[in-house]
Parts: C-alpha cells; structure tokens; sequence
C-alpha cells in the first residue's frame, strides 16, 4: 500500500443497510451469541461502532419489532419474540457496552446522553465539543504455522491430526499472549522502514493510546486459526470544560453558556480522527516470527508462524 496506511471499507450503499424501526411497546432486541442469549436496548444498538454492527450483521437486517404472537396455554398466554442468531462473541460484545456505560457516565454525569438542541449543536465547530468520542480499534488474526523440513514431519505418527491440532492451539495461544497492541506493527516497521505506518502509530499515541498499551479484549476464534482482538481509548480532544460543581463530569454542562479551554495542537490531531467518524477503515499486512515448540512426541520443532493481520480502526462518538 503506497498511498495511505490505511483504506477505506467498502461504499456502504454496497452492502444491506441496517435499519432500526423504534415503533412497538418493546425496545429490547434479542440476540443469540453463539448459543448464549443476550438482550440489548435498540438505541445501545444503534450507537455501535459501524465496524461492530457489520460483524454483528455482516449481510444487513431490518431490527423491527415482531407483531406479538401469543400461543393460548391452560391458564395463561405465552410471548413469541423475535431472536437473532449471531456469530460473535458476547465477552467481546459485554466488553464494548461495559466502556460505552462508563464513557457516557464520566463524560454527561449519567449514562444517558442528554439531548441538546440541533439549533445549539449547529453553531459550535465540532461534535467533539459537546459528544464523548472513542477511538476504536480492532484486529482480526488469521494465522499459519509451518514446521520447518528439517523437524520430524507430523504425519509420521499415528496421532498425527492431534499433533496437527495441537499445533495449531500451541501457536494461537502464542499469539494471543502477546497483548501489545503496536508491537507487531512497530515490527513491521522497523523491516520495511515504512513512514506512513509509524505516523499512525504516532498519531494513536498521541490521541489517547501509549506505545505499552495492551488489547482490552483478545480471544481466539473457535474452529479456526483466528484471533480477534479490540482496543477502545477515549479520544484526547484537548478540551476541557470548566468543573461542574460537585458533579463528576467532563463533559459541559449547557451547550448554550460553555466556555472551555482548548489545546489548538490537540485538537488539530483530533480532528483528523473525524475523518473515520462512521468510515472505519482498513490496514492489512503479513507478519512472521519463529516460534521453538516441543509438541507432545517430545520432538523439538522450530515453526515458521505466519500471521495475516487486519486492523479496522474508527471513531465513535457517543
């Protein structure tokens, strides 16, 4: 990639688009996580990340309220609703609510947005003076383990699908320990001296991440060679709104009457972030290292670990 260190995702008018019907009595939505249940209100829904809602539903769905069926029982009558079947994680999506609950309650003092009016909003020069933004950033791992020719071959032995199989999960977990968010991509460019992936590493520091910081969320895939992992930051916007008495908020009090201090270089950097407000986009590249394993034939193998790693990154604002 020459032009830009990363792409944007394909042209939403491309894809099924994701339409939210608010009519009906009910605001739940159910959800089945890979068998587990999960509920979720309409509008912490509707306020994901683009990139989390296209992983929920990656070909589109219309989230209406289903026309209430009730079956008549002996004595009583019995609700059919309306549940979604998803391949995603709930510890991954547990994780993305958790932090939105807690963003939304240092930044407003609650856990609700309060709602200002659109004439108030229209003249300051930015939604990062009046919303909570997030830096969201998440990786998809598919990786490749490949012993080297001089190792015993695995299919010398009789149990050679489990020693193949315990390949494959010795290097995941590998992988998976290895929780620096920069790392492999600081690695990256140290190989191929490429300037533009250090100016995004230097950009995210400087917008709420540190170059230690470690993956928030981080699990293998089940049935495959795959790793997701998700980072979210509260973007550093460089303005401050004065305190609000004893209220324990960062956010302003009364969009009509703030009078916040602002970094002018901050929010410069800032502002670049709003270029991947609802326009995540996409950096892919191949990294490989050599990982020492000792599977269980007690035969040392030298593994050429090969990772295609694809990182989403986008701003949300809440």
């Amino acid at each position: 990639m020459t032009e830009s260190v990363v792409t944007s995702v394909a042209d939403p008018s491309t894809i099924t688009p994701l339409q939210f019907n608010n009519t009906g009595a009910q605001n739940l939505i159910h959800l089945e996580l890979r068998t587990r249940p999960f509920s979720i209100d309409r509008e912490a829904l509707m306020e994901l990340p683009e990139s989390i809602l296209l992983c929920l539903f990656p070909n589109g769905v219309v989230l209406s309220q289903k026309q209430q069926q009730q079956q008549q029982q002996t004595h009583h009558e019995e609700e059919q609703r309306e549940v979604y079947y998803v391949d995603f994680d709930a510890a991954c999506l547990s994780f993305i609510l958790s932090f939105y609950t807690q963003a939304r309650l240092s930044y407003y003092g609650t856990e609700i947005r309060p709602l200002e009016p659109v004439q108030v909003q229209s003249h300051l020069p930015s939604p990062l003076f009046y919303r909570q933004a997030i830096i969201v950033l998440r990786e998809e791992l598919e990786y490749f383990a490949i012993p080297s020719q001089s190792d015993p071959p695995l299919s010398a032995t009789d149990n050679s699908l489990d020693l193949t199989l315990e390949l494959k999960q010795s290097c995941g977990q590998i992988l998976i320990d290895q929780l620096n968010i920069f790392t492999a991509l600081q690695r990256n460019v140290k190989r191929e001296n490429n300037v533009a992936e250090q100016h995004l590493i230097d950009m995210l520091c400087m917008s709420g991440f540190t170059r230690d910081d470690t993956w928030g969320y981080r699990s293998a895939e089940p049935h495959r060679c795959s790793i997701t992992s998700l980072a979210l930051v509260l973007l550093k916007t460089g303005i401050t709104h004065p305190p609000q008495g004893t209220v324990e908020m960062t956010g302003p009090a009364n969009l009509a009457r703030m009078n916040p201090q602002v970094d002018s270089p901050q929010l410069t950097t800032a502002q670049k972030l709003l270029l991947f407000w609802r326009k995540p986009a996409r950096k892919c590249w191949w990294d490989a290292t050599t990982v020492d394993l000792t599977l269980s034939d007690q035969h040392p193998r030298q593994i050429k670990l090969w990772a295609r790693r694809v990182w989403t990154l986008e701003l949300s604002l809440i």
